[in-house]
């Protein structure tokens, strides 16, 4: 009896040690990626991936300086190594926008095998995908009830903004960005102000900043009212409506000066109402206190939980990301030809 014990646990031992060992006979992928920022970000996409017999990696560009972004990953020495066992994650910006009009576009942004990208404009996007924010609301403050619709209020933000942002498109496939850059652009899509109870004030006040723009531009630009049309449809096809123009303006003025604007006030009201309840149902002060302190200590300051949402995946730009990281595998696990590693000459003339 004792014997076969000590087997048992031997043979537990030594499956236990084995698996602790697996990850030396997988093929590893590394990752490379713009910021530490987007370290967590892709390692929770691309782990959904993993198997067996294949892992990922998921690194900042250079192990030996501090160098970031993404020139850093694309345009250097990497660029040129990318291959099966080495891949580039990175933001979108306008690039995938541009949609071959730019030589870095071309070459990176239409099917290259080994770089995802976001689809979106960046990281920051996904995290303020619109579902989602009442789920941050939730975390932030221990406190379901729904204030507030931030799913109509980036519907509402996405329309007033959609035709400003086709200009700014506009320029920018003109190689024009410096007669409306994005700096310009996202100075008049600020939302300030925002009073949750009626955001309507605060979008109306950016709506008449909008229409001042649009009037300037048409005015002075009239030879874009046919190719802005035109524009429109191809945006479509790459994914922009009016409804959702918010995912594809600069990330970081997303987060700060349109989601922020709404995520504070509410989760500021949410905890109030939460301390009020724990007040009002207290039996003694001493339960009262160490209630509230009890839930003050359980708190996370809600743009660190902003950072951390995952809960973008239902959104078609994801489902995207989906689709490119299964034709990665697809591509890793074909066997090796001479010239597999390197986008052909007929895929690039393809992507112009």
């Amino acid at each position: 009896m004792g014997n076969r014990l000590t087997d048992n646990l031997n043979s537990l031992y030594f499956s236990a040690a084995n698996k602790l060992r697996s990850n030396k006979k997988k093929k590893k992928i590394i990752a490379y990626v713009e910021g530490y920022e987007d370290i967590f970000f892709w390692r929770d996409i691309l782990s959904e991936f993993e198997t067996d017999t294949m892992m990922f990696e998921v690194c900042l560009p250079s192990r030996s300086n501090l160098a970031r972004g993404k020139k850093s990953v694309l345009m250097n020495t990497l660029g040129d190594k990318l291959g099966k066992s080495m891949i580039a994650c990175v933001d979108a910006d306008y690039d995938y926008l541009m949609h071959g009009k730019t030589e870095f576009s071309a070459k990176y942004f239409m099917h290259h095998p080994y770089v995802l990208h976001t689809y979106v404009y960046a990281i920051e996007n996904f995290q303020c995908y619109g579902p989602s924010l009442h789920n941050v609301c939730v975390m932030a403050t221990l406190n379901d009830k729904e204030l507030f619709s931030f799913e109509d209020y980036l519907k509402a933000y996405s329309r007033i903004i959609y035709d400003l942002f086709l200009w700014s498109i506009w320029f920018h496939r003109q190689k024009r960005g410096n007669d409306f850059s994005i700096t310009t652009f996202n100075n008049i899509v600020t939302i300030n102000n925002l009073n949750t109870f009626h955001p309507e004030v605060a979008l109306e006040k950016m709506r008449r900043k909008v229409n001042h723009e649009l009037n300037i531009l048409q005015r002075k630009y009239p030879e874009a009212k046919s190719q802005l049309t035109r524009l429109s449809d191809e945006l479509f096809d790459l994914g922009v409506e009016p409804d959702n123009t918010y995912l594809f303006i600069n990330g970081h003025h997303l987060m700060s000066n349109v989601v922020m604007q709404a995520l504070n006030p509410i989760c500021n009201t949410l905890r109030r109402q939460r301390e009020t309840e724990i007040k009002r149902l207290a039996v003694h002060r001493t339960q009262m206190n160490n209630e509230l302190s009890s839930y003050e200590h359980s708190q996370i300051p809600i743009e660190q939980i902003l950072r951390r949402n995952t809960e973008f995946k239902t959104s078609p730009q994801y489902k995207q990301i989906e689709e490119d990281i299964n034709l990665l595998i697809e591509r890793i696990n074909a066997p090796t030809t001479d010239d597999e590693d390197t986008p052909s000459g007929a895929e690039v003339a393809r992507a112009l």
